[in-house]
C-alpha cells in the first residue's frame, strides 16, 4: 500500500496553521479585483481577507477563477512522481468547476500512472464546511485510516455538513444572483438579514429571514440545536468576512450554550469572500441532516 496524501482547494478556508499541521496539499485558487490577479493560499501571502474587505468596502469588485485542468494535473503530478497516492476532497460542484477539473485531470493521470490510485470526492461542500470534512478525514489519515476507508467516509458523511450562514449586506449576494434585486432593496430597507445554506446539491439557497443582525446571529446558532449530532463531542467551525469581534463572542455563545469541545474561528478567504462582501458569518458542524 502506497503512503497518501490529502489534497483540498482554498476555498477550505482552513487557517494556514491547522494546515500545516495536518499535512494537507492546498491548491490555491485565483481572483481577481482591481485588474489585478492573485492566488488564494491559505498563508494569505498574496493578499489577506481584510485587504480583500477594505477593498470591497470602498467599492471594487472582485471575480473569482476555478482551477483548471493544468494546474489540477501539475499540482497532482509532484505527488505521483513520488510515488503517492492521492485522495482529493475538492470544492462543491455545485459552486465551482475546480471539483470537475480535478476529474479530468485525476482520469489522465490513472492512465499514465496505473499502479497508483487517484481518487477525487466532490464534497458538495464551501468554506469551512468543506474545511470541516478535510479537518476530519486528515484525523483519520494521522489515525492510520487507509485511503479508501477515508475516501468512504468522507462520501458516507459529506451530507452531514451542515453550513448556515448570514450576511450583512445583500448587495454582493445580488450581484452574485443568490437574491434578487427587490429583494436586496427591501431588505436593506427592513434591515431583514438573510438566512441561507448549502443544499445537498451543493447549491447556495436562501431558507428563511431574521430580523436585524443579533436575530440572524441567534437562527444560526439555532440550528445547532435543531440539527447538530452530540454537540458535546463536536469541534464546531465558524468563519467571517470581516467580523473578527461577533465572531468571537458567537464562539464564546455556542461553547456556554451547547458545550461543544472547540470552536474554530477563521477569517473566508478571498475566494469565498469575493461573493459573500464584508460583514458574513458563517457556521458548520455535522448534523443528522444539512
Amino acid at each position: 500500500m502506497h503512503d497518501y496524501i490529502i489534497m483540498t482547494d482554498s476555498s477550505c478556508d482552513l487557517p494556514d496553521t491547522m494546515v500545516r499541521e495536518l499535512d494537507l496539499q492546498v491548491l490555491p485558487l485565483a481572483f481577481t479585483i482591481d485588474g489585478q490577479t492573485y492566488l488564494n493560499y491559505p498563508d494569505n501571502r498574496e493578499m489577506s481577507p481584510e485587504e480583500l474587505c477594505r477593498r470591497q468596502k470602498a467599492g471594487s469588485m472582485a471575480t473569482t477563477n476555478a482551477v483548471n485542468v493544468g494546474q489540477a494535473t501539475e499540482s497532482m503530478e509532484c505527488f505521483l512522481k513520488e510515488g503517492k497516492d492521492i485522495l482529493v476532497l475538492a470544492f462543491s460542484s455545485g459552486l465551482s468547476t475546480t471539483c470537475n477539473s480535478f476529474q479530468i485531470a485525476a482520469n489522465d493521470l490513472a492512465q499514465q500512472y496505473p499502479n497508483q490510485t487517484v481518487c477525487v470526492v466532490d464534497t458538495l461542500c464551501a468554506s469551512l464546511g468543506q474545511g470541516l470534512i478535510v479537518y476530519l478525514a486528515a484525523q483519520m489519515k494521522q489515525a492510520g485510516k487507509s485511503l479508501n476507508e477515508v475516501q468512504n467516509w468522507v462520501e458516507a458523511n459529506k451530507l452531514n455538513v451542515c453550513h448556515w450562514f448570514t450576511v450583512n449586506d445583500l448587495f454582493f449576494l445580488k450581484k452574485g444572483g443568490r437574491v434578487s434585486a427587490a429583494t436586496a432593496v427591501v431588505g436593506t430597507m427592513l434591515q431583514i438579514k438573510p438566512i441561507l445554506h448549502v443544499d445537498d446539491e451543493g447549491h447556495l439557497i436562501k431558507t428563511a429571514t431574521a430580523r436585524g443582525r443579533r436575530g440572524s446571529l441567534d437562527a444560526l446558532m439555532d440550528r445547532i440545536g435543531e440539527l447538530a449530532t452530540d454537540p458535546s463531542q463536536q469541534v464546531v467551525f465558524l468563519s467571517h468576512t470581516d467580523s473578527h469581534d461577533e465572531a468571537i463572542q458567537m464562539a464564546s455563545d455556542i461553547k456556554a450554550r451547547y458545550g461543544v469541545k472547540e470552536v474554530i474561528v477563521n477569517h473566508i478567504g478571498p475566494v469565498i469572500g469575493a461573493h459573500t462582501g464584508p460583514g458574513c458569518i458563517a457556521l458548520f458542524f455535522m448534523g443528522k441532516h444539512r
